[in-house]
């Protein structure tokens, strides 16, 4: 009886320790197909920029590059004769003629344009937005204010004076320095002649010099004579080449 029990004492036992063996946890194989995401350790590069004189510091990576928009100008001078350089901003940006136009392409914004002749400038401020085009057209303006671009000699008035005519002439100087101008008037008629009473054609002319003052204009009078004779006709006189220096 007693051996019966040890038996059953040792089985009990041995049955505890088996069991105990295969309850262990076992750990599982690890899948190729899974994934395993790296922990990052390194901290991520940032480019940054100290400004000099300052405690600042700017990172490249908050700073962003916007394009300008721009938009389309056309300057014109509705065929003054002359050839002007534009001013844009106070930039020289190209020249415009009388023949053609001057065509830019500007930053959206405010601009100031003008077109000068000696000391004389022409101003206008043009508003440009983005597609849509803007217009400038200094001619009216300058044909009113400066009528003549370059040196110029041009007659005033004339008539008839004893054996002649007087003629009164005006230089006009647009430039930025003093000149000295000079031109010759001219003057064709007719008359009778005393001795032959017959009809005959002739002309009159004289030369003149004058200083005339950066942008300045200056008159001058001038006689021009007939030989002897009598019964004058006379044509409007006449500027000739005007030269200046």
């Amino acid at each position: 009886m007693k051996t019966i029990v040890i038996l059953t004492i040792l089985l009990t036992v041995g049955c505890i320790l088996a069991a105990g063996c295969v309850a262990q946890t076992k750990k599982d194989p690890v899948n190729g197909n899974v994934s395993i995401t790296p922990t990052n350790t390194f901290a991520p590069f940032v480019n940054a920029t100290t400004v000099p004189g300052s405690n600042a510091t700017i990172n490249a990576t908050n700073v962003t590059n916007k394009s300008v928009l721009k938009g389309p100008l056309r300057v014109s001078i509705s065929g003054y004769p002359a050839a002007l350089d534009v001013i844009i901003d106070n930039k020289n940006s190209g020249k415009v003629t009388r023949e053609k136009s001057l065509d830019l392409m500007l930053d959206e914004g405010i601009h100031n344009v003008s077109v000068c002749v000696g000391d004389i400038c022409e101003k206008e401020t043009v508003s440009i937005v983005f597609a849509k085009k803007s217009f400038v057209d200094f001619g009216d303006r300058l044909k009113k204010d400066i009528e003549f671009p370059v040196p110029t000699a041009r007659i005033l008035e004339y008539y008839k004076n004893g054996n002649g005519v007087k003629v009164n002439v005006e230089f006009i100087n647009p430039s930025t320095k003093d000149l000295s101008m000079s031109t010759e008037i001219s003057i064709g008629y007719s008359y009778i002649d005393d001795r032959s009473g017959t009809r005959k054609g002739e002309s009159s002319r004289s030369s003149i010099t004058d200083i005339v003052s950066a942008g300045s204009r200056h008159k001058y009078s001038v006689d021009l004579f007939f030989v002897d004779g009598a019964a004058y006709n006379f044509d409007p006189p006449l500027v000739g080449e005007t030269t200046f220096r």
